[in-house]
């Protein structure tokens, strides 16, 4: 964490990647209690919610020894949030893409925008949450000037694609440049291929994420969906490196993201 009275820097390893906090509003008793509270909701998370913990909820409802009638509330909207992503998605996001329940698509951008509302609460107005490359930002990065952030160009080591500065947002990217093919066509059964990264804007993570993922699995189509989709915007990257944007994603059409620049 940083020096007291300059804000709050914070990196945790989670969910299998890494979180990190940077909050630029004074450093308070009540804002390192919230930063506590953030981390441990990010664990609770990982506890109840991993596919890769046998004794997750969410691994008991896949093996059928529990179900969604013996889960908490909590979860079982998690699962309504994914039922959702589906039917708005038209079935290009999916928990079952491989026929096992695996809510990860949604969960941890939900994870993170929940670690945001709970800084926000305590009084954090200014801040940038990293789950893993999607982010939820509030506020600015100092007064006067906006958050800036550089998306990873999928096809070139070390370089940026494009650069997106505003507040208030988040920020979801979904790819191949750091796990490889991992996003499966849930009609096909096969990895997705059509683009090699997309990004997506939108106003609250968990649904933004989701949408990123539902996005490169469309492919090709991802433009004219997100096109048609009310409060999101989105910048994909192709396979043979031509890049393209929604109409909103540059400039001021969205009120959030406040300039954009193509680094192609």
């Amino acid at each position: 964490m940083s020096d007291p009275g300059r804000g709050l820097r914070h990196v945790e390893h989670v969910m299998g990647t890494v979180v990190s906090f940077d909050i630029r509003d004074e450093r308070v008793p009540a804002i390192e209690t919230a930063l506590s509270e953030a981390v441990s909701w990010l664990h609770h998370v990982d506890e109840v919610y991993s596919p890769y913990r046998h004794d997750s909820a969410i691994s008991r409802l896949a093996h059928h020894e529990i179900g969604p009638a013996d889960c908490s509330a909590e979860v079982r909207e998690v699962l309504e949030l994914c039922r959702h992503a589906v039917r708005i998605s038209g079935g290009w996001f999916s928990h079952l893409a491989t026929g096992v329940l695996d809510p990860s698509g949604l969960v941890k951008g939900w994870a993170v925008e929940g670690a945001s509302q709970i800084l926000y609460d305590a009084g954090a107005r200014n801040t940038c949450l990293n789950g893993g490359g999607d982010l939820r930002l509030r506020g600015v990065a100092a007064p006067g000037t906006p958050w800036r952030v550089g998306i990873a160009h999928p096809l070139r080591a070390g370089e940026l694609c494009t650069v997106v500065e505003g507040g208030d947002l988040a920020i979801a990217t979904s790819g191949t440049a750091e796990r490889g093919a991992h996003i499966v066509n849930p009609h096909l059964g096969t990895p997705a291929n059509g683009l090699a990264s997309v990004t997506v804007t939108g106003d609250k993570l968990t649904m933004t994420d989701a949408f990123a993922t539902a996005a490169f699995a469309k492919g090709e189509s991802a433009q004219d969906w997100l096109e048609a989709l009310d409060g999101y915007e989105g910048f994909g990257v192709l396979p043979d490196g031509r890049s393209w944007r929604t109409s909103g994603f540059a400039g001021e059409a969205r009120g959030t993201v406040v300039a954009e620049r193509d680094l192609a």
